[in-house]
């Protein structure tokens, strides 16, 4: 996991324009929001976009870039829903970079899912999620493998000047 402390916008772009240049060649999918439409615009990437608008994320994706819903503080995680793209926004690509701002830092789960429901994101979608790292699974041979499901590299922009 990687995390991008930006100082305002300009500097998000930037962390996002970096992010994609360290991928390898590919199609990358974007949740189609403006203020990722704006950014990624701004980030003069030529790489070929699949918004979330056209439909969910395929295999052969590079990357994932999507919005939080909240930064849960006192576990790490990243709360995400279904209207960041679906469910394989999360997971479909190797990489996934979210971007948030300090305005949506909670201080646990029970503020985020109590924010959630406030502003109707659990009745208007089918999906939650809590992201807390990679995944884990020792069920063969009892031996940890890391990053069995989902993305291998997740790239956090959060945005300080908002």
């Amino acid at each position: 996991m990687e995390c991008q402390l930006t100082a305002d916008a300009a500097g998000s772009v930037q962390a996002l324009a970096q992010a994609f240049e360290s991928l390898p060649p590919g199609e990358v999918f974007v949740q189609d929001d403006p203020a990722l439409r704006k950014m990624v615009e701004q980030s003069g990437t030529t790489r070929q976009i699949l918004w979330s608008s056209q439909g969910g994320p395929r295999e052969s994706s590079q990357a994932t870039v999507t919005l939080a819903e909240a930064l849960v503080a006192q576990t790490g995680s990243i709360f995400v829903t279904a209207g960041c793209g679906g469910r394989g926004a999360s997971v479909v690509a190797p990489v996934h970079i979210v971007y948030a701002t300090t305005k949506q830092l909670v201080p646990d789960l029970v503020t985020a899912l109590r924010n959630a429901t406030a502003q109707g994101q659990l009745e208007k979608n089918s999906y939650a999620c809590m992201i807390s790292g990679s995944s884990r699974t020792a069920d063969i041979e009892k031996i940890l493998v890391q990053g069995a499901h989902g993305p291998m590299r997740l790239v956090v922009i959060v945005e300080t000047n908002t």
